[in-house]
């Protein structure tokens, strides 16, 4: 892109960027400065073809038939493209009566699929605007026999948003896709009988192709030889489509796979900064795991393996993008026609399954955090489903639970390749045919899957996150006001040295029992918790030099009152925290960034449990308006992923990570040099 809002194409610089920002931000794109080399090339490509049929060579799909009926000749070669059209315009599509009533685009993305049949027969129109836009910049190329008036009537169609209705399914992306291509062409021809989407907003609608042509003043266009074909024989619309110590740079460094260091790298980044996270690990007491479980240990190691084949994937499509997918094809510069098997997709459908390969790793790591985040069993000190209030009555994130293991088996079972399923096409001519018009949209299926386990998953990070911090908060008012009351309950029976190693016996106890009781209520919670460290004072007493007659009234009291305290405790803890819920002084750069993004931007709340339910209890009238369904929340986050919000906030959080990451390396090869404070300052001011 030479400015944010233009594509100038030039037949061997389209990038994935560039498609996207065409395909579903409407970028312009056009040829008005097209390299002279380039216009030659194609004229040239168009005066041989002509001269190839005045001698009387025979050239596959220009004067002969197509596919296994190749062995057919005729000298109707205006008339024969047009059978073209009319063999491959034969995918099923909304009926004529639903044309009519149609007022909404179709800029659906598969992923709440009504019912509708425009959701479940035709193609989202950002799909059709890339492949408007790839195919022109294949034909830019010169090898195709088109004129360049024909790649100008298409970015024309662009340029005035004007997208033909193409069949979602019919190509086996043998010879291209021919039958979705074969649409485009018949807008451009002004089929009466094809469907176009015109204007713009509440006023968009469908209008027959000659009428959508005739609203712009352009007027239907009269293929030449071959061109047709070489609109058809293309690929694109396949083309589209714990703790810190784990991540420790040594650990990579071991085992060097590129795609591993940087996802160790970036989540060690990412961490920067975080007030929950073990940066260095130290020894483990009785009933701590020495080192996080799998799913969080070995991210780096499950993740980096995708990042490189979805690297390759990627370099595969920048090269399909400006590769000649078409054939018979012209050799200008040597006066031949080759024919040849370009069109077969196959580098298209490796490509996609290795992104849905990828993105099954993505979601079956996402499913396996979730699941014990979600276990209160596994996820130390949350409370079952990330209960805000009590646990017996309330089971928000449950449902989340059962929802997650849904995807996971859809996005298990089209992660299976669909190579692997290669049938005969054609009278046996199609005999190999490289499915990656049905692979890229598995693969779109699996980016909407990994979409709906990321949001939800995200929501309930969210969750996590504040509870965390709003049990750091209870952590810090509870320990003082515990050696308080020991101190004072206890002091006359037990000495004051072992007071001091009392209360750090009673506070280790502490949090062991708070955390085994997580899934209790608070009205028998607390009660077994300071029932669970009583007996710590009966050892503390024996050691003491007095042992007054009444020691054990003194310290049943003692528990009584601890009891009572820790609900006081958490009840107020947890009642201020809801009334002001805020994790961020506790978070890294990265969870900082997306708590920010869903608590502020997208205002989705922290979930207080029962109250939150829509019909729960007695509102006001503003209350009924700010309660939502669980769903409704994931939802808010899902359509942020999905429109490209969250894309810019994930990118700031890259590069913030990479600048502090660079900041600090500046400031530990100067403090090893000894350099003066000063210089140091003034280095990293650089």
């Amino acid at each position: 892109m030479t400015r944010r809002n233009t594509v100038k194409l030039k037949g061997d610089s389209l990038a994935i960027s560039d498609v996207v920002a065409v395909a579903r931000y409407k970028a312009d794109a056009n040829v008005d400065k097209l390299p002279f080399k380039v216009i030659t090339k194609i004229e040239e490509s168009v005066q041989f073809l002509c001269e190839s049929l005045e001698n009387g060579h025979s050239i596959y799909g220009v004067n002969t038939g197509f596919g296994g009926s190749a062995d057919t000749n005729t000298t109707a070669t205006d008339t024969l493209q047009v059978a073209l059209l009319q063999m491959q315009s034969s995918a099923v599509l909304p009926s004529s009566d639903e044309y009519d009533n149609a007022s909404t685009p179709s800029n659906h993305q598969m992923s709440t699929c009504d019912g509708a049949d425009f959701a479940t027969l035709s193609m989202p129109e950002c799909w059709v605007r890339a492949a408007m836009l790839v195919r022109c910049n294949s034909l830019l190329r010169g090898h195709s026999a088109v004129r360049l008036h024909i790649i100008k009537c298409i970015l024309k169609l662009l340029e005035h948003d004007l997208v033909p209705i193409v069949p979602l399914r019919g190509s086996v992306s043998a010879s291209g896709d021919l039958c979705p291509l074969s649409y485009i062409a018949g807008a451009l021809e002004g089929n009466p009988d094809l469907r176009v989407w015109c204007g713009s907003g509440r006023d968009r609608k469908l209008l027959a192709a000659d009428q959508a042509l005739k609203s712009i003043g352009m007027t239907p266009v009269q293929f030449g030889p071959k061109e047709i074909l070489g609109l058809l024989n293309g690929t694109a619309f396949s083309a589209l489509l714990g703790t810190a110590e784990s991540f420790d740079p040594f650990i990579a460094a071991v085992r060097p796979h590129p795609g591993q260091t940087e996802v160790a790298r970036n989540i060690r980044r990412f961490l920067g900064g975080s007030k929950l996270v073990h940066f260095h690990r130290e020894e483990s007491g009785p009933g701590h795991l020495r080192q996080d479980r799998y799913a969080l240990r070995t991210s780096s190691q499950w993740l980096g393996p995708g990042l490189e084949d979805m690297a390759l994937a990627r370099r595969q499509l920048e090269v399909e993008l400006n590769s000649t997918t078409d054939n018979p094809l012209i050799d200008v510069e040597n006066k031949q026609i080759h024919h040849g098997g370009n069109f077969q997709a196959l580098s298209v459908t490796s490509s996609t399954e290795k992104t849905r390969t990828s993105l099954e790793k993505i979601g079956r790591m996402i499913f396996a955090q979730s699941s014990e985040l979600l276990n209160c069993r596994l996820a130390y000190n949350l409370p079952p489903n990330l209960a805000v209030d009590e646990p017996s009555l309330s089971y928000p994130m449950k449902g989340v639970d059962i929802n997650m293991a849904a995807y996971m088996s859809e996005l298990a079972y089209i992660a299976n390749p669909v190579s692997n399923q290669v049938h005969s096409a054609e009278m046996s001519n199609q005999s190999l045919n490289s499915l990656a018009l049905i692979s890229a949209r598995y693969t779109h299926t699996a980016v909407d899957l990994v979409s709906l386990m990321s949001s939800a998953y995200l929501y309930c990070l969210c969750q996590a996150l504040d509870l965390r911090a709003m049990d750091v908060q209870f952590m810090a008012r509870l320990r003082p006001a515990v050696e308080l009351l020991t101190s004072q309950r206890l002091g006359a029976i037990i000495s004051d040295p072992q007071i001091a190693k009392l209360n750090e016996s009673i506070w280790e106890a502490l949090q062991e029992s708070l955390a085994a009781t997580i899934s209790k209520d608070s009205s028998e919670r607390f009660h077994i918790v300071a029932h669970s460290v009583q007996h710590l004072t009966v050892q503390h007493m024996a050691a003491s030099t007095s042992f007054p007659t009444d020691s054990l009234d003194v310290i049943t009291r003692w528990t009584a009152t601890l009891a009572d305290t820790l609900k006081t405790i958490f009840c107020a803890n947890r009642n201020s925290y809801l009334a002001n819920p805020d994790a961020t002084p506790y978070l890294g750069r990265a969870s900082r960034c997306m708590y920010l993004f869903v608590r502020k931007e997208l205002r989705v709340p922290l979930h207080k449990g029962i109250v939150d339910h829509p019909t729960f209890g007695d509102m006001s009238a503003e209350q009924k308006l700010t309660k939502r369904n669980t769903g409704s929340r994931i939802s808010c986050i899902y359509k942020a992923l999905r429109d490209g919000r969250m894309e810019r906030l994930i990118l700031e959080c890259v590069e913030d990570a990479g600048e502090a990451d660079t900041l600090r390396m500046k400031e530990e090869n100067l403090a090893e040099l000894k350099l003066p404070r000063t210089l140091l300052q003034c280095q990293l001011s650089l």
